[in-house]
């Protein structure tokens, strides 16, 4: 046990030295993807050089509106993962692991169960309690391994795709989807809320869970969160991740030191009239369609945590600063999703979306298409690393199939979904928030996260195939 144990550490560590010497920064990963997709457009397909430079500027605004979206669910997951209640919950939950085995895989358990409710709930509590695990070791003593706790944070992106903030499930239960003429109007109940996506959820708790603990070097050989992130040792860092900050009062006001437009700004009442508000709306909506599996969107999904959000902060000002907060997370999402979006304008302008998907698509059967859907968003998920962004340039192209095979368009969505969410222990993109809360590089996680990627290849492969729709 103590020999297995240690092998896989080994290769733990050699990933991770490949990674730090290999892997770039997320945008420059983005920018080495544009440069693959443009040759491989001008190889494979009859559009030339410039011809492929237009079809870049044509795809690199069209994800406005997606992005702004993604944006919203990132800011309003984190503004719910930071309110105190959380994050006084998590630094409680953060003092129980005692060994670096443990504390990695307490971190990937909280940080999945979060991610599989709310994608971008998952990434922030992933990172904040991997800096509470880390910081409550060092405050008795021992030493967790930084990179692996937040590499564990980051575990919540290979689940989410099969719970209700999955962006392609989402997308295809709004009324005025893309492909609602081939698949139609597919509800949650019918993708994320079936067994087979249930089932998929339980595999990759288990599998993730039991392989971080497995990799988890000895004490002896950990480098704490002292080495990476001193900063965040210092009282003040701790209290900006775990408390709500207080607002300085004027002076210049009335008895209470607060002018009419701070009292406004500091109101419970106008949190808690907003958010009661869209509360109504929620309830009265759902109310109306039946079931939340029925009802759920992108739209509804961004309402509710806004909502949410208000009741946990208690004032406008204080969820205002926590949104503050949040959007330095969303720096990199909305800098990189037009380059993204680019990538998805010379793949799917050029016709080499096509091409991929084809090649894939004809040799699948009723049996085996889960699987090939699996494969084709894995490989899609590289070059534009978006769930929703994904499935616009080869929903068409997988609903169209899955209705010709006589395969539930939800199950192809999961199927699909499955793909997008095991290449993202690969891809950095939507690890930037994480990377800037925890202070880490891209490099310092991959290693163990490719691991991740590749212990769960069989998994996939197994559970796609076999577990009832």
């Amino acid at each position: 046990m103590a020999t297995s144990r240690s092998r896989v550490q080994a290769f733990g560590q050699q990933m991770a030295n490949w990674s730090e010497k290999w892997i770039p920064n997320p945008f420059l990963f983005a920018v080495l993807l544009t440069i693959i997709a443009y040759i491989a457009a001008n190889v494979a397909t009859p559009d030339g050089p410039v011809e492929n430079i237009r079809n870049w500027y044509g795809g690199f605004w069209t994800l406005l509106t997606f992005a702004m979206q993604m944006v919203l669910i990132l800011v309003t997951g984190y503004a719910v993962a930071d309110s105190d209640l959380v994050s006084s919950y998590l630094d409680r939950l953060a003092s129980w692991p005692d060994t670096n085995a443990q504390a990695a895989a307490a971190t990937g358990v909280v940080a999945m169960v979060a991610g599989y409710f709310h994608w971008g709930v998952g990434l922030i509590v992933g990172a904040i309690f991997a800096i509470f695990v880390a910081r409550a070791g060092h405050k008795r003593g021992k030493t967790f391994h930084y990179p692996i706790l937040c590499a564990a944070g980051y575990t919540s992106q290979v689940i989410w795709h099969v719970g209700p903030s999955s962006s392609a499930g989402l997308l295809s239960a709004t009324e005025d989807h893309p492909f609602v003429d081939v698949i139609g109007v597919v509800p949650l109940s019918e993708s994320v809320f079936t067994p087979y996506a249930f089932g998929l959820a339980v595999l990759v708790l288990a599998t993730v869970t039991i392989t971080l603990y497995f990799l988890a070097p000895e004490e002896a050989n950990a480098t704490g969160i002292e080495e990476y992130a001193p900063s965040l040792l210092e009282e003040e860092e701790v209290e900006a991740l775990s408390e709500p900050t207080d607002p300085e009062p004027q002076t210049d006001g009335g008895a209470d030191g607060k002018n009419p437009a701070d009292r406004i700004n500091d109101s419970r009442l106008v949190a808690f009239v907003l958010g009661l508000g869209m509360l109504v709306y929620i309830v009265d909506y759902l109310a109306q369609v039946g079931t939340i599996g029925e009802a759920l969107d992108l739209n509804l999904f961004n309402f509710i945590f806004i909502a949410l959000g208000l009741f946990l902060h208690k004032t406008p000002r204080a969820y205002m600063e926590a949104i503050r907060d949040a959007t330095e997370g969303a720096a990199g999402i909305i800098l990189q999703f037009p380059f993204y979006a680019g990538i998805l304008g010379i793949i799917s302008g050029s016709g080499l979306s096509k091409l991929i998907a084809e090649a894939l698509l004809d040799v699948a059967t009723p049996a085996t298409f889960p699987v090939i859907a699996w494969l084709l968003g894995g490989v899609m998920n590289l070059f534009v690393p978006s769930g929703g962004g994904e499935w616009g340039i080869i929903g068409g192209i997988i609903g169209s199939a899955a209705v010709e095979l006589g395969v539930p368009p939800g199950k192809a969505i999961i199927a699909y979904g499955t793909g997008d969410m095991w290449t993202n222990m690969f891809q950095p993109f939507w690890a930037i928030p994480l990377l800037g809360l925890t202070k880490v590089r891209a490099r310092d996680i991959l290693g163990y996260t490719m691991i991740v990627m590749i212990v769960l290849t069989p998994v996939f492969a197994i559970g796609l195939y076999f577990l009832p729709y």
